[in-house]
C-alpha cells in the first residue's frame, strides 16, 4: 500500500500567501493533479496495487490562513465553525477534481485499487462539532504554541522563537503552530480514515465504526 501526498498544499499556501486570487490558484491546480497522477502512473507501473491518494485540508480553518487574511467582513467566515468559506470552498474545488483524475485512473489501470482519502471531512469532525472529539470550542481554531493576535500566531514570529509560549495541555488543540495539527488533531483523522467511512473505496481493515470509537479519540 503507498500513500501518494499530500502533494500541492504548499503549492497553493504559497500562492495565497503572496495574495494570488483564488481564480489565479485554481489555474495551475491541473498541474498539480497531473503530477499526482504522474506519480501514482509510475508506482503502479512498478507493481504498486493499493495505492491512497489523499485530499486537501479544510485550509478556511487553517490558524495561518485565518491570521494572514484576517478580514472584518464576517460574511467570509462560516457562523458555524468561524472558518473562512473562500479557502473551504477551494479545498473542495480542488479535492473534486482530484477525485475526477482517480476516477479516470481507475479505468486506465483496472489491475489497482486507487483510494480517494477524504482528509477535508474527516478533518471537519473537529471543526464542525469540537466538543463531540473533546475539544475546546475556544481553543479549535488557535495554536497551541505561538504567540499573539487571535489565534497566537505571528508569521514573523512562530514557535520556537523568542516571545512565543506554549499551551499547557496540546491535545485540548488542534493546531500546533498554526501551521501544522497537532497529534490529537492527527488521530481523528487518522481514526477516522482507518474507519473506512472516510476512504473512497472504504479502506478493508479490522476497524471499529467511526462513531463509536469517539471515546477513545477524545
Amino acid at each position: 500500500m503507498f500513500l501518494v501526498g499530500e502533494i500541492g498544499g504548499n503549492d497553493c499556501n504559497y500562492a495565497f500567501a503572496r495574495g494570488n486570487s483564488t481564480e489565479e490558484v485554481k489555474a495551475f491546480v491541473p498541474d498539480i493533479i497531473d503530477t499526482i497522477m504522474k506519480a501514482a502512473s509510475i508506482l503502479i507501473s512498478e507493481g504498486a496495487e493499493t495505492l491512497i491518494i489523499p485530499g486537501n485540508l479544510p485550509i478556511g480553518c487553517s490558524t495561518m490562513y485565518l491570521t494572514q487574511h484576517h478580514t472584518l467582513d464576517k460574511g467570509q467566515y462560516d457562523p458555524n465553525t468561524g472558518c473562512l468559506t473562500r479557502f473551504n470552498d477551494f479545498a473542495c474545488y480542488y479535492n473534486s477534481k482530484l477525485q475526477d483524475a482517480i476516477k479516470d485512473m481507475r479505468v486506465r489501470f483496472p489491475q489497482a485499487t486507487i483510494i480517494y482519502a477524504d482528509y477535508y471531512n474527516a478533518a471537519m469532525l473537529f471543526f464542525e462539532s469540537p466538543g463531540l472529539i473533546g475539544f475546546p470550542k475556544e481553543t479549535v481554531l488557535s495554536a497551541c504554541c505561538g504567540v499573539g493576535g487571535q489565534y497566537n500566531f505571528d508569521p514573523r514570529r512562530t514557535c520556537g522563537k523568542p516571545g512565543a509560549t506554549v499551551c499547557d495541555d496540546p491535545s485540548l488543540y488542534t493546531n500546533w503552530d498554526g501551521i501544522h495539527l497537532t497529534e490529537a488533531a492527527y488521530k481523528v483523522i487518522a481514526t477516522a480514515l482507518l474507519s473506512g467511512e472516510f476512504t473512497h473505496p472504504p479502506l478493508k481493515l479490522d476497524q471499529p465504526r467511526f462513531e463509536t470509537d469517539l471515546n477513545m479519540v477524545a
